[in-house]
């Protein structure tokens, strides 16, 4: 059985203006099991927080660093945390 987790990433490049808050919250849904919410910050990054199963957490990290994305991905930096909870499925913020 895979622990559950909090997965917060922040994704900086050509990530706002171009679905990849849809695609991300697609791309989480598609998975399963995790829940959270992708967001556009004001310095042009994108936020995402993803918890549940370490499995799915890291499979939706992995896409956010690969090359299916929307726009173009510079770069993630990511901080793994314990669950904190209180979200209600993957929501774009």
């Amino acid at each position: 059985m895979s622990e559950d987790v909090r997965l917060v990433a922040w994704v900086r490049g050509r990530v706002q203006g171009v679905g990849f808050r849809w695609f991300t919250r697609a791309k989480a849904l598609e998975i399963g099991g995790l829940s959270g919410f992708a967001l556009n910050l004001g310095d042009g990054r994108v936020q995402v927080v993803a918890e549940g199963p370490r499995t799915g957490c890291q499979g939706l990290l992995d896409w956010l660093q690969g090359d299916d994305t929307p726009g173009r991905v510079d770069g993630v930096t990511e901080i793994w945390d314990t669950p904190r909870g209180g979200y209600d499925g993957f929501a774009i913020r």
